[in-house]
Protein backbone atom coordinates (compact mmCIF):
# COMPACT_ATOMS: atom_id res chain seq x y z
CA UNK A 1 0.00 0.00 0.00
CA UNK A 2 1.52 3.35 -0.95
CA UNK A 3 2.09 6.04 1.68
CA UNK A 4 0.39 9.35 0.84
CA UNK A 5 2.56 12.34 1.93
CA UNK A 6 0.55 15.19 3.35
CA UNK A 7 1.57 18.71 2.59
CA UNK A 8 3.13 20.51 5.64
CA UNK A 9 2.08 24.10 6.14
CA UNK A 10 4.69 26.87 6.62
CA UNK A 11 3.41 27.40 10.17
CA UNK A 12 4.00 23.71 11.02
CA UNK A 13 7.51 23.85 9.55
CA UNK A 14 8.29 26.80 11.79
CA UNK A 15 6.96 24.96 14.86
CA UNK A 16 9.05 21.89 14.03
CA UNK A 17 12.21 23.99 13.58
CA UNK A 18 11.67 25.78 16.89
CA UNK A 19 11.24 22.40 18.63
CA UNK A 20 14.56 21.16 17.25
CA UNK A 21 16.33 24.35 18.43
CA UNK A 22 14.73 24.01 21.88
CA UNK A 23 15.87 20.40 22.21
CA UNK A 24 19.41 21.41 21.26
CA UNK A 25 19.41 24.17 23.88
CA UNK A 26 18.14 21.78 26.53
CA UNK A 27 20.88 19.31 25.61
CA UNK A 28 23.57 21.98 26.02
CA UNK A 29 22.16 23.40 29.22
CA UNK A 30 23.89 22.21 32.40
CA UNK A 31 21.86 22.30 35.55
CA UNK A 32 22.92 24.38 38.54
CA UNK A 33 22.95 21.25 40.71
CA UNK A 34 25.59 19.63 38.49
CA UNK A 35 27.80 22.73 38.51
CA UNK A 36 27.50 23.02 42.28
CA UNK A 37 28.47 19.37 42.51
CA UNK A 38 31.77 20.18 40.79
CA UNK A 39 32.39 22.89 43.39
CA UNK A 40 31.83 20.43 46.22
CA UNK A 41 34.28 17.96 44.64
CA UNK A 42 36.78 20.77 44.10
CA UNK A 43 36.68 21.77 47.77
CA UNK A 44 37.17 18.17 48.85
CA UNK A 45 40.12 17.71 46.50
CA UNK A 46 41.74 20.91 47.76
CA UNK A 47 41.47 19.71 51.38
CA UNK A 48 42.95 16.32 50.49
CA UNK A 49 45.76 17.88 48.48
CA UNK A 50 46.54 20.34 51.26
CA UNK A 51 46.78 17.55 53.83
CA UNK A 52 49.02 15.53 51.53
CA UNK A 53 51.27 18.54 50.96
CA UNK A 54 51.70 19.08 54.70
CA UNK A 55 52.44 15.40 55.28
CA UNK A 56 54.99 15.33 52.45
CA UNK A 57 56.68 18.45 53.82
CA UNK A 58 56.93 16.84 57.27
CA UNK A 59 58.54 13.72 55.76
CA UNK A 60 61.01 15.81 53.75
CA UNK A 61 61.87 17.93 56.80
CA UNK A 62 62.55 14.75 58.76
CA UNK A 63 64.85 13.50 56.02
CA UNK A 64 66.59 16.88 55.93
CA UNK A 65 67.26 16.70 59.68
CA UNK A 66 68.67 13.20 59.25
CA UNK A 67 70.87 14.57 56.47
CA UNK A 68 72.28 17.26 58.76
CA UNK A 69 73.04 14.72 61.50
CA UNK A 70 74.56 12.02 59.30
CA UNK A 71 75.25 13.28 55.75
CA UNK A 72 77.37 10.30 54.72
CA UNK A 73 74.56 7.87 55.49
CA UNK A 74 71.58 9.92 54.25
CA UNK A 75 73.14 11.80 51.32
CA UNK A 76 71.99 9.42 48.57
CA UNK A 77 68.42 9.16 49.92
CA UNK A 78 68.15 12.92 50.45
CA UNK A 79 69.32 13.60 46.89
CA UNK A 80 66.58 11.31 45.53
CA UNK A 81 63.97 12.95 47.78
CA UNK A 82 65.04 16.40 46.56
CA UNK A 83 64.68 15.29 42.96
CA UNK A 84 61.19 13.89 43.63
CA UNK A 85 60.11 17.06 45.42
CA UNK A 86 61.41 19.37 42.69
CA UNK A 87 59.75 17.56 39.81
CA UNK A 88 56.48 17.16 41.77
CA UNK A 89 56.38 20.88 42.63
CA UNK A 90 57.09 21.75 39.01
CA UNK A 91 54.09 19.82 37.62
CA UNK A 92 51.85 20.81 40.55
CA UNK A 93 52.56 24.53 40.03
CA UNK A 94 52.02 24.22 36.28
CA UNK A 95 48.56 22.70 36.86
CA UNK A 96 47.77 25.50 39.32
CA UNK A 97 48.69 28.15 36.77
CA UNK A 98 46.42 26.50 34.17
CA UNK A 99 43.51 26.64 36.65
CA UNK A 100 44.11 30.36 37.13
CA UNK A 101 44.32 31.00 33.37
CA UNK A 102 41.05 29.14 32.67
CA UNK A 103 39.13 30.97 35.40
CA UNK A 104 40.47 34.35 34.26
CA UNK A 105 39.36 33.51 30.74
CA UNK A 106 35.85 32.83 32.07
CA UNK A 107 35.54 35.57 34.77
CA UNK A 108 38.03 38.24 33.71
CA UNK A 109 41.40 39.31 35.08
CA UNK A 110 40.21 39.03 38.70
CA UNK A 111 39.09 35.43 38.31
CA UNK A 112 39.73 33.16 41.31
CA UNK A 113 39.71 29.33 41.06
CA UNK A 114 38.31 29.17 44.60
CA UNK A 115 35.35 31.39 43.68
CA UNK A 116 34.28 30.78 40.06
CA UNK A 117 31.37 32.95 38.87
CA UNK A 118 30.80 31.66 35.33
CA UNK A 119 30.99 27.98 36.17
CA UNK A 120 28.97 26.96 33.10
CA UNK A 121 31.29 28.70 30.61
CA UNK A 122 32.07 26.13 27.86
CA UNK A 123 34.70 28.13 25.98
CA UNK A 124 37.33 29.17 28.56
CA UNK A 125 38.93 25.74 28.96
CA UNK A 126 39.05 25.24 25.19
CA UNK A 127 40.70 28.63 24.60
CA UNK A 128 43.45 28.03 27.18
CA UNK A 129 44.06 24.36 26.47
CA UNK A 130 43.16 23.86 22.78
CA UNK A 131 43.72 27.17 20.97
CA UNK A 132 45.94 26.69 17.88
CA UNK A 133 49.51 27.74 18.58
CA UNK A 134 49.00 28.78 22.21
CA UNK A 135 47.00 25.86 23.65
CA UNK A 136 48.59 24.28 26.73
CA UNK A 137 46.83 20.91 26.42
CA UNK A 138 49.54 18.99 24.60
CA UNK A 139 52.25 20.53 26.77
CA UNK A 140 50.40 19.31 29.86
CA UNK A 141 50.02 15.89 28.23
CA UNK A 142 53.80 15.63 27.70
CA UNK A 143 54.52 16.90 31.23
CA UNK A 144 52.27 14.26 32.84
CA UNK A 145 53.85 11.46 30.79
CA UNK A 146 57.35 12.61 31.67
CA UNK A 147 56.52 12.90 35.38
CA UNK A 148 54.87 9.47 35.45
CA UNK A 149 57.89 7.78 33.87
CA UNK A 150 60.37 9.49 36.24
CA UNK A 151 58.39 9.02 39.46
CA UNK A 152 57.81 5.31 38.80
CA UNK A 153 61.60 4.77 38.79
CA UNK A 154 61.56 5.48 42.53
CA UNK A 155 58.66 3.09 43.30
CA UNK A 156 59.55 -0.53 44.11
CA UNK A 157 56.23 -1.89 45.41
CA UNK A 158 54.32 -3.42 42.44
CA UNK A 159 50.88 -2.49 43.81
CA UNK A 160 51.83 1.13 44.46
CA UNK A 161 53.46 1.34 41.04
CA UNK A 162 50.22 0.12 39.43
CA UNK A 163 48.09 2.63 41.40
CA UNK A 164 50.34 5.60 40.56
CA UNK A 165 50.53 4.61 36.89
CA UNK A 166 46.73 4.40 36.75
CA UNK A 167 46.22 7.76 38.51
CA UNK A 168 48.59 9.54 36.11
CA UNK A 169 47.48 7.72 32.96
CA UNK A 170 46.87 9.75 29.79
CA UNK A 171 45.20 6.91 27.89
CA UNK A 172 42.03 7.90 26.02
CA UNK A 173 38.93 5.62 26.25
CA UNK A 174 37.78 3.86 23.08
CA UNK A 175 34.48 5.75 23.06
CA UNK A 176 36.24 9.13 22.67
CA UNK A 177 35.30 9.41 18.96
CA UNK A 178 38.94 9.64 17.80
CA UNK A 179 39.77 12.57 20.06
CA UNK A 180 43.25 13.03 21.47
CA UNK A 181 43.80 13.34 25.24
CA UNK A 182 43.59 17.11 25.48
CA UNK A 183 40.42 17.25 23.36
CA UNK A 184 38.84 14.46 25.38
CA UNK A 185 39.62 16.29 28.64
CA UNK A 186 38.90 19.95 27.83
CA UNK A 187 36.78 20.31 24.69
CA UNK A 188 33.36 21.84 25.54
CA UNK A 189 34.16 21.35 29.21
CA UNK A 190 32.51 23.74 31.72
CA UNK A 191 34.99 25.93 33.59
CA UNK A 192 34.20 24.37 36.97
CA UNK A 193 34.69 20.86 35.57
CA UNK A 194 38.02 21.75 33.93
CA UNK A 195 39.31 23.22 37.20
CA UNK A 196 38.20 20.09 39.07
CA UNK A 197 40.06 17.85 36.61
CA UNK A 198 43.27 19.84 37.18
CA UNK A 199 42.76 19.67 40.96
CA UNK A 200 42.44 15.89 40.64
CA UNK A 201 45.78 15.87 38.82
CA UNK A 202 47.36 17.90 41.66
CA UNK A 203 46.01 15.43 44.22
CA UNK A 204 47.49 12.50 42.26
CA UNK A 205 50.86 14.27 42.12
CA UNK A 206 50.99 14.73 45.90
CA UNK A 207 49.94 11.10 46.43
CA UNK A 208 52.74 9.80 44.20
CA UNK A 209 55.25 12.14 45.86
CA UNK A 210 54.18 10.98 49.32
CA UNK A 211 54.52 7.28 48.50
CA UNK A 212 58.07 7.80 47.24
CA UNK A 213 59.10 9.94 50.24
CA UNK A 214 57.73 7.32 52.66
CA UNK A 215 59.78 4.65 50.90
CA UNK A 216 62.98 6.73 50.91
CA UNK A 217 62.75 7.52 54.64
CA UNK A 218 62.06 3.88 55.45
CA UNK A 219 65.08 2.77 53.42
CA UNK A 220 67.58 5.08 55.14
CA UNK A 221 68.21 2.70 58.02
CA UNK A 222 67.36 -0.52 56.25
CA UNK A 223 70.99 -1.63 56.00
CA UNK A 224 71.84 -0.61 59.56
CA UNK A 225 72.78 -3.07 62.24
CA UNK A 226 70.86 -3.01 65.49
CA UNK A 227 73.11 -2.46 68.52
CA UNK A 228 72.25 -2.52 72.22
CA UNK A 229 75.57 -2.91 73.98
CA UNK A 230 78.88 -1.06 74.04
CA UNK A 231 82.23 -2.74 74.60
CA UNK A 232 85.75 -1.39 74.94
CA UNK A 233 88.62 -2.81 72.87
CA UNK A 234 92.38 -2.27 72.89
CA UNK A 235 94.19 -2.48 69.54
CA UNK A 236 98.00 -2.56 69.87
CA UNK A 237 100.27 -1.23 67.15
CA UNK A 238 102.26 -4.48 67.21
CA UNK A 239 102.19 -7.82 68.95
CA UNK A 240 105.94 -8.18 69.55
CA UNK A 241 108.38 -5.77 71.14
CA UNK A 242 112.13 -5.71 71.46
CA UNK A 243 113.91 -4.00 74.38
CA UNK A 244 113.86 -0.23 74.00
CA UNK A 245 110.94 -0.16 71.52
CA UNK A 246 107.72 1.77 72.17
CA UNK A 247 104.24 0.29 72.23
CA UNK A 248 101.32 2.31 70.87
CA UNK A 249 97.78 1.14 71.63
CA UNK A 250 94.46 2.54 70.49
CA UNK A 251 91.40 2.31 72.73
CA UNK A 252 88.11 1.89 70.85
CA UNK A 253 84.46 1.71 71.81
CA UNK A 254 82.53 -0.88 69.80
CA UNK A 255 78.75 -1.30 69.54
CA UNK A 256 77.41 -4.85 69.43
CA UNK A 257 74.04 -6.61 69.33
CA UNK A 258 73.85 -8.97 72.28
CA UNK A 259 70.69 -10.60 70.87
CA UNK A 260 72.37 -11.68 67.64
CA UNK A 261 75.77 -13.38 67.65
CA UNK A 262 77.61 -13.31 64.34
CA UNK A 263 78.91 -16.47 62.74
CA UNK A 264 82.70 -16.50 62.91
CA UNK A 265 84.86 -18.49 60.49
CA UNK A 266 88.58 -18.82 61.26
CA UNK A 267 90.81 -20.37 58.62
CA UNK A 268 87.71 -21.68 56.84
CA UNK A 269 86.17 -23.35 59.92
CA UNK A 270 83.07 -22.18 61.83
CA UNK A 271 83.93 -21.70 65.50
CA UNK A 272 81.70 -21.62 68.55
CA UNK A 273 81.29 -18.09 69.91
CA UNK A 274 83.80 -15.42 69.03
CA UNK A 275 86.96 -16.51 70.90
CA UNK A 276 89.72 -18.94 69.98
CA UNK A 277 92.72 -20.20 71.92
CA UNK A 278 95.94 -21.02 70.10
CA UNK A 279 99.10 -22.64 71.37
CA UNK A 280 102.27 -20.98 70.14
CA UNK A 281 104.15 -23.16 67.72
CA UNK A 282 107.43 -22.75 65.96
CA UNK A 283 109.15 -19.34 66.09
CA UNK A 284 108.26 -16.97 63.27
CA UNK A 285 105.33 -15.09 61.81
CA UNK A 286 101.82 -16.57 62.00
CA UNK A 287 98.43 -15.30 60.82
CA UNK A 288 94.84 -15.57 62.06
CA UNK A 289 92.40 -14.84 59.25
CA UNK A 290 88.74 -15.40 58.51
CA UNK A 291 85.41 -13.61 58.25
CA UNK A 292 82.22 -12.85 60.21
CA UNK A 293 78.60 -13.02 59.03
CA UNK A 294 75.71 -11.02 60.50
CA UNK A 295 72.29 -9.85 59.26
CA UNK A 296 71.13 -6.25 58.98
CA UNK A 297 67.59 -5.00 59.70
CA UNK A 298 66.47 -5.96 56.18
CA UNK A 299 67.66 -9.53 56.62
CA UNK A 300 70.61 -9.19 54.25
CA UNK A 301 73.77 -11.05 55.25
CA UNK A 302 76.78 -8.78 55.79
CA UNK A 303 80.29 -10.22 55.58
CA UNK A 304 83.39 -8.64 57.10
CA UNK A 305 86.86 -10.14 56.72
CA UNK A 306 89.57 -9.96 59.39
CA UNK A 307 93.26 -10.73 59.55
CA UNK A 308 95.79 -10.52 62.38
CA UNK A 309 99.50 -11.37 62.28
CA UNK A 310 101.46 -12.45 65.34
CA UNK A 311 105.00 -13.56 65.96
CA UNK A 312 106.40 -16.33 68.08
CA UNK A 313 109.87 -15.71 69.54
CA UNK A 314 111.93 -17.52 72.15
CA UNK A 315 114.52 -20.22 72.58
CA UNK A 316 118.26 -19.77 72.14
CA UNK A 317 119.43 -17.66 69.24
CA UNK A 318 121.25 -19.62 66.53
CA UNK A 319 124.97 -18.98 66.28
CA UNK A 320 125.00 -19.49 62.55
CA UNK A 321 122.56 -19.07 59.68
CA UNK A 322 122.58 -21.81 57.05
CA UNK A 323 122.16 -20.46 53.51
CA UNK A 324 119.44 -22.02 51.30
CA UNK A 325 121.98 -24.13 49.38
CA UNK A 326 123.11 -25.72 52.66
CA UNK A 327 126.77 -25.09 51.85
CA UNK A 328 127.58 -21.67 53.34
CA UNK A 329 127.41 -20.65 57.01
CA UNK A 330 126.71 -16.97 57.73
CA UNK A 331 126.65 -15.27 61.16
CA UNK A 332 123.06 -14.72 62.32
CA UNK A 333 121.73 -11.14 62.67
CA UNK A 334 120.19 -9.79 65.83
CA UNK A 335 116.78 -8.98 64.38
CA UNK A 336 114.31 -9.17 61.52
CA UNK A 337 113.66 -6.20 59.26
CA UNK A 338 110.37 -4.34 59.65
CA UNK A 339 109.14 -2.60 56.49
CA UNK A 340 106.04 -0.42 56.74
CA UNK A 341 104.29 1.89 54.30
CA UNK A 342 103.54 5.08 56.21
CA UNK A 343 100.19 5.57 54.46
CA UNK A 344 98.75 2.03 54.35
CA UNK A 345 99.64 -1.48 53.24
CA UNK A 346 99.64 -0.54 49.56
CA UNK A 347 101.74 1.65 47.29
CA UNK A 348 100.37 3.99 44.63
CA UNK A 349 101.74 3.98 41.10
CA UNK A 350 103.37 7.19 39.88
CA UNK A 351 103.29 8.67 43.38
CA UNK A 352 106.00 9.25 46.02
CA UNK A 353 105.02 6.85 48.81
CA UNK A 354 106.81 7.35 52.17
CA UNK A 355 108.35 4.14 53.56
CA UNK A 356 109.91 3.46 56.98
CA UNK A 357 112.36 0.57 57.39
CA UNK A 358 113.84 -0.50 60.74
CA UNK A 359 115.87 -3.44 62.07
CA UNK A 360 116.07 -4.02 65.84
CA UNK A 361 119.57 -3.51 67.27
CA UNK A 362 120.78 -2.17 63.91
CA UNK A 363 121.68 1.46 63.17
CA UNK A 364 119.57 3.24 60.58
CA UNK A 365 122.70 4.17 58.60
CA UNK A 366 123.58 0.48 58.20
CA UNK A 367 120.32 -0.30 56.38
CA UNK A 368 120.24 -0.60 52.60
CA UNK A 369 117.09 -1.25 50.54
CA UNK A 370 116.10 -1.69 46.92
CA UNK A 371 112.78 -2.14 45.13
CA UNK A 372 111.67 -4.03 42.03
CA UNK A 373 109.20 -2.43 39.62
CA UNK A 374 110.07 1.17 40.45
CA UNK A 375 112.45 3.46 42.28
CA UNK A 376 113.32 3.62 45.99
CA UNK A 377 115.15 6.71 47.27
CA UNK A 378 116.65 6.96 50.79
CA UNK A 379 115.82 10.12 52.79
CA UNK A 380 117.83 9.26 55.90
CA UNK A 381 116.87 8.00 59.35
CA UNK A 382 115.21 4.87 57.96
CA UNK A 383 112.93 6.92 55.73
CA UNK A 384 112.54 6.10 52.05
CA UNK A 385 110.36 7.20 49.13
CA UNK A 386 108.98 4.43 46.90
CA UNK A 387 107.59 5.21 43.45
CA UNK A 388 106.14 2.17 41.60
CA UNK A 389 105.81 2.51 37.84
CA UNK A 390 102.67 0.51 37.00
CA UNK A 391 99.32 -0.37 38.54
CA UNK A 392 98.49 -3.99 39.38
CA UNK A 393 102.04 -5.32 39.39
CA UNK A 394 103.24 -5.95 42.98
CA UNK A 395 106.65 -4.62 43.94
CA UNK A 396 109.15 -6.19 46.32
CA UNK A 397 111.35 -4.19 48.68
CA UNK A 398 114.54 -6.04 49.71
CA UNK A 399 116.45 -5.01 52.84
CA UNK A 400 120.06 -5.73 53.75
CA UNK A 401 122.45 -4.64 56.49
CA UNK A 402 126.21 -4.93 56.79
CA UNK A 403 126.30 -6.64 53.41
CA UNK A 404 123.81 -9.38 54.30
CA UNK A 405 120.21 -9.70 53.08
CA UNK A 406 117.76 -9.43 55.98
CA UNK A 407 114.36 -9.81 54.38
CA UNK A 408 111.90 -8.56 51.82
CA UNK A 409 108.29 -7.47 51.71
CA UNK A 410 105.83 -7.44 48.83
CA UNK A 411 103.43 -4.50 48.38
CA UNK A 412 100.36 -4.29 46.21
CA UNK A 413 100.36 -1.40 43.75
CA UNK A 414 97.17 0.52 43.08
CA UNK A 415 96.05 3.61 41.28
CA UNK A 416 95.54 6.67 43.45
CA UNK A 417 91.86 6.77 44.47
CA UNK A 418 89.60 9.48 43.09
CA UNK A 419 89.74 12.74 45.03
CA UNK A 420 86.69 14.52 46.40
CA UNK A 421 85.77 17.95 44.99
CA UNK A 422 85.24 20.76 47.49
CA UNK A 423 84.88 24.52 47.85
CA UNK A 424 87.58 26.09 50.03
CA UNK A 425 86.13 28.04 52.98
CA UNK A 426 89.27 29.23 54.73
CA UNK A 427 90.66 26.23 56.59
CA UNK A 428 87.43 24.26 56.04
CA UNK A 429 86.39 22.24 53.02
CA UNK A 430 82.75 22.41 51.92
CA UNK A 431 81.83 19.19 50.11
CA UNK A 432 78.02 19.14 50.06
CA UNK A 433 74.95 20.44 51.87
CA UNK A 434 73.74 23.87 52.95
CA UNK A 435 75.87 26.93 52.12
CA UNK A 436 75.11 30.60 52.67
CA UNK A 437 74.70 32.70 49.55
CA UNK A 438 77.36 35.14 50.79
CA UNK A 439 79.89 32.32 51.15
CA UNK A 440 78.96 30.99 47.72
CA UNK A 441 79.40 34.39 46.07
CA UNK A 442 82.80 34.84 47.73
CA UNK A 443 84.08 31.44 46.54
CA UNK A 444 86.36 31.61 43.52
CA UNK A 445 85.94 28.03 42.33
CA UNK A 446 86.40 24.40 43.35
CA UNK A 447 89.34 22.23 44.38
CA UNK A 448 89.86 18.46 44.66
CA UNK A 449 91.91 16.30 46.98
CA UNK A 450 92.09 12.81 48.44
CA UNK A 451 91.07 13.55 52.01
CA UNK A 452 90.11 10.38 53.87
CA UNK A 453 92.00 10.70 57.14
CA UNK A 454 95.02 8.79 55.79
CA UNK A 455 95.84 10.70 52.63
CA UNK A 456 95.71 14.39 51.84
CA UNK A 457 96.80 14.62 48.23
CA UNK A 458 95.72 17.61 46.09
CA UNK A 459 94.62 17.27 42.46
CA UNK A 460 94.34 20.03 39.83
CA UNK A 461 90.80 20.76 38.58
CA UNK A 462 90.78 21.33 34.81
CA UNK A 463 87.02 21.66 34.19
CA UNK A 464 83.62 21.10 35.77
CA UNK A 465 79.93 21.76 35.22
CA UNK A 466 77.16 23.27 37.34
CA UNK A 467 73.57 22.06 36.84
CA UNK A 468 70.62 24.25 37.82
CA UNK A 469 66.88 23.51 37.46
CA UNK A 470 64.26 25.94 36.18
CA UNK A 471 60.67 26.15 37.43
CA UNK A 472 59.63 23.31 35.10
CA UNK A 473 62.29 21.00 36.50
CA UNK A 474 64.41 21.20 33.34
CA UNK A 475 68.18 20.95 33.84
CA UNK A 476 70.26 24.04 32.93
CA UNK A 477 73.94 23.03 32.70
CA UNK A 478 76.77 25.61 32.64
CA UNK A 479 80.39 24.59 32.04
CA UNK A 480 83.67 26.02 33.32
CA UNK A 481 86.98 25.33 31.56
CA UNK A 482 89.13 25.48 34.65
CA UNK A 483 88.84 25.45 38.42
CA UNK A 484 87.21 28.90 38.68
CA UNK A 485 83.48 29.66 38.49
CA UNK A 486 82.66 31.24 35.13
CA UNK A 487 80.90 34.59 34.78
CA UNK A 488 77.70 32.80 33.69
CA UNK A 489 77.82 30.54 36.74
CA UNK A 490 78.37 33.53 39.05
CA UNK A 491 75.42 35.31 37.46
CA UNK A 492 73.23 32.26 38.02
CA UNK A 493 74.29 32.22 41.69
CA UNK A 494 72.95 35.78 42.09
CA UNK A 495 69.47 34.68 41.02
CA UNK A 496 69.24 31.71 43.41
CA UNK A 497 66.72 32.15 46.21
CA UNK A 498 66.80 30.52 49.64
CA UNK A 499 66.60 26.69 49.68
CA UNK A 500 67.30 26.51 45.96
CA UNK A 501 69.84 23.88 45.08
CA UNK A 502 72.24 23.14 42.26
CA UNK A 503 74.82 20.46 41.53
CA UNK A 504 78.50 20.50 40.61
CA UNK A 505 79.17 17.54 38.29
CA UNK A 506 81.58 16.19 35.66
CA UNK A 507 84.64 17.41 37.56
CA UNK A 508 87.80 16.65 35.55
CA UNK A 509 91.05 16.55 37.52
CA UNK A 510 94.75 15.95 36.88
CA UNK A 511 96.57 14.01 39.60
CA UNK A 512 100.16 13.99 40.89
CA UNK A 513 100.48 10.52 39.35
CA UNK A 514 100.08 12.08 35.90
CA UNK A 515 96.57 10.73 35.25
CA UNK A 516 93.53 12.75 34.16
CA UNK A 517 90.14 11.48 35.27
CA UNK A 518 86.48 12.54 35.46
CA UNK A 519 84.95 12.26 38.92
CA UNK A 520 81.71 10.48 37.99
CA UNK A 521 79.75 9.75 41.17
CA UNK A 522 81.56 12.50 43.12
CA UNK A 523 78.94 15.18 42.53
CA UNK A 524 78.46 18.08 44.94
CA UNK A 525 74.99 19.26 45.99
CA UNK A 526 74.76 22.88 47.16
CA UNK A 527 71.65 24.16 48.98
CA UNK A 528 71.61 27.95 49.12
CA UNK A 529 70.75 29.40 52.55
Amino acid sequence: MAIIKRKVSPRQKMINLMYVVLMAMLALNISTEVLNGFSIVEESLNRTTGNSSMENKAIFDELEQMMQKNPEKVKAWFAMASTVRNMSDSLFNYAQQLKIDIVKEADGKNGDPLNIRNKENLEAAGIVMLAPGTGQGHKLYDAINSYRERILRFVTDPLQKKIIASNLSTAVPHHSLNKNWEEYMFENMPTSAAVTLLSKLQSDIRYAEGEVLHTLVANVGLKDLRVNKLQAFVVPSQTRLYPGETLTAQMLMGAVDSTQQPQVYVNGQLIRGNKITLRAGAPGKHTISGYMLIKDLAGNVIRRNFKQDYWVTGGPKPERYISPDGMQQIPAFEGVATIAADLMNVLYAGFDNPITISIPNTGQNDIQASMSGGSLVARGGGKFVARPTSVGNPVTISVSAKGRKIGEYKFRVRKLPDPAPYIAMGADRFKSGALSKAALMSASGIHAAIDDGLLDIPFSVTSFRTVFFDNMGNAVPLASNGSQFSAQQKEQFRHLSRNKRFYITNVVVHGPDGTTRTLNGRNMEVIVQ
